[in-house]
């Protein structure tokens, strides 16, 4: 900002206020540069709502009345504190009132008030046209869940059930889950999200529209919507905010209908550095250290939706030159990468994680990365190939597991014995 602008600031907050707004209008300053400056002043934090993973669960503690009285949203819990974004933290009738309906402690941050209110009116009119569209569908009296599967003619691009499945996909990517769980139950139909690892309800819906949903994103996913008795696989790809954004798709019959898991997979997520995962100075470096040696095993361990595959693909982007040879082995392939060798497993084809293996020793890899051990002779080959591959391999794999000694457990229960000496330091 120009000097000259800072004799317009008298230190009278209303009088300062008209004339930040008339700065504002001349283009010298920006809102976001007025928030910014706000919380440094009041040494708090300053969030940008455009893309944060907001908490639906810090959302419903609140009375969606407070949102737009004080433009202020909820955005997480943790313990008994709830974080607050605000475009003025010192109200302290707005904080009264928030920690009056929560009972809880209240956390303030400041955002930038278009920014709140775009994120405010993207919540809440994805919750009211959810809650809208399944009233809709309730009253149509679509099928009920015993009936076979409906009719795919019956679907226009702006039916209510169109419109829903591509709502329900739409809000999952925004609060970025990792993976949409739709359940049927007696009575109902219930959906989850599952984010940071942890699976939040987000809507209940009526038992009526349950097999137009399943059957949508069967259609949808390129999966036999005759076939209700056996589990099936699928996929589909979105565009959102500008990008594509691949689903994976997975049914399982279940007592009260057919379940249905996407996991989500943002192609953003391949792009992603070592220094977007947030490691600790420390960490990254005994990681780095680790994962430059041209030889060795780096297992990567966590339950679902911890970042397993997003800090494998990260790495595999820091050492992929053009004088490497990197060939992963995944079921499926996640993401798909430029200057990768990546092979997808068919057990039907007689290609599995051990055959597979076996080939890609032959083809003269620097790097291999193996989608998960999950027998005694895939382990068997890729710790030899760690340990006495003459020309210097490495080998990157995941587990499934819950705690961080189970990698040793389940390396242990493939009944595997080792011919050569045992990996010093292994990282987890």
């Amino acid at each position: 900002m120009p000097i000259e602008c800072l004799d317009e600031i008298t230190g009278d907050a209303a009088t300062d206020e008209l004339q930040i707004i008339k700065l504002i209008d001349r283009g010298i300053i920006t809102d976001v540069q007025v928030a910014s400056a706000f919380a440094a002043h009041a040494d708090l934090p300053f969030v940008e709502l455009v893309d944060f993973p907001i908490d639906r669960t810090a959302v419903s503690l609140v009375p969606a009345a407070l949102f737009r009285c004080y433009d202020l949203l909820p955005l997480s819990v943790a313990g008994d504190t709830i974080t607050v974004a605000m475009t003025n933290p010192g109200d302290i009738f707005a904080l009264d009132d928030i920690r009056a309906a929560t009972r809880m402690r209240v956390n303030a941050v400041v955002a930038e008030r278009q920014d709140l209110r775009n994120a405010m009116n993207r919540l809440l009119r994805a919750d009211g046209e959810l809650n809208d569209l399944t009233t809709a569908l309730e009253e149509e009296g679509r099928p009920s869940a015993d009936m076979g599967p409906v009719n795919p003619e019956a679907f226009e691009d702006d039916a209510p059930i169109v419109r829903l499945v591509n709502l329900l996909i739409s809000q999952a990517i925004q609060d970025r889950a990792s993976d949409i769980h739709i359940e049927p139950a007696e009575q109902e139909m219930r959906v989850r999200y599952r984010i940071d690892g942890v699976l939040h309800e987000m809507q209940r819906a009526p038992k009526q529209i349950q097999n137009g949903v399943i059957s949508r994103l069967k259609i949808v996913s390129d999966i036999d919507i005759a076939e209700r008795r056996k589990p099936q696989d699928g996929r589909l790809s979105v565009i959102h905010g500008g990008r594509k954004v691949d689903l994976r798709v997975a049914t399982l019959p279940m007592v009260w209908g057919e379940k249905v898991v996407m996991r989500i997979l943002d192609n953003s997520g391949s792009s992603m550095s070592l220094n977007d995962l947030g490691l600790l100075k420390r960490n990254a470096e005994v990681y780095k250290k680790s994962y430059s040696k041209p030889y060795g095993m780096i297992p990567v361990t966590g339950p679902t939706g911890s970042g397993k595959s997003t800090t494998l693909y990260a790495t595999l982007r820091s050492v992929a030159k053009p004088e490497i040879n990197v060939i992963t082995v995944e079921d499926p392939v996640e993401y798909r990468m430029d200057g990768i060798n990546q092979v997808q497993v068919n057990p039907k084809a007689g290609l599995t994680f051990a055959s597979a293996l076996r080939s890609i020793l032959r083809s003269d890899p620097d790097v291999v990365l193996l989608g998960e051990i999950r027998d005694h002779e895939t382990a068997q080959i890729a710790i030899e190939a760690s340990l006495t591959a003459p020309a210097g391999s490495r080998v990157d794999l995941t587990f499934n597991v819950a705690a961080d000694s189970q990698p040793y457990v389940k390396i242990t229960t493939t009944t595997y014995t080792p011919q050569a000496p045992t990996v010093s330091s292994p990282c987890f």
